[in-house]
């Protein structure tokens, strides 16, 4: 299981769904979404967005609320794998024992690739409201979609 809100979905999180897709025979990236907040795209749109990116025979893309170790112990999940960046690790490595607390459910951390370690979606969306290009950094799917939704985030 592969975690996240990829909103959107950026180069940094192709490349750990593409790692753990490499490890596992089979990866279900989990896209989550919260009733009361409000994402850059809806749920939908980033679940069609990383479907049009990563076409890999073992990866699934699916949206999910609640609690992710529900979600995983659904699907049968035996772990989940998480891509760290630097200042990622203390709160990934809480979240890890916490999962594993309240499930069993074991964690695996992917350090990034170094080239993707600094890219975030927060600053995906922060330069593309301000007109900047971030097509270096997201799917050629995602670059223009991004671009719209800054200029017309309605």
């Amino acid at each position: 299981m592969c975690p996240g809100s990829f909103d959107p979905v950026t180069l940094g999180h192709l490349d750990v769904i593409i790692r753990a897709a490499g490890l596992f025979d089979e990866v279900i990236v989990a896209v989550g979404h919260s009733a009361t907040k409000a994402g850059f795209f809806p749920v939908e749109e980033r679940v069609e967005l990383i479907r049009a990116s990563c076409d890999r025979p073992n990866v699934q893309v699916e949206a999910f609320s609640g609690l992710l170790v529900d979600f995983c112990a659904a699907r049968d999940a035996g772990a989940v794998v998480k891509g760290v960046r630097s200042g990622d690790l203390d709160y990934e490595l809480q979240m890890a024992q916490m999962n594993r607390r309240l499930s069993g459910l074991e964690t695996v951390l992917l350090p990034t690739a170094p080239e993707w370690g600094f890219v975030s979606s927060t600053l995906i969306r922060q330069i593309a409201s301000m007109g900047g290009d971030v097509s270096p950094f997201v799917p050629d799917a995602v670059a223009d979609r991004v671009a719209d939704r800054a200029r017309d985030p309605g």
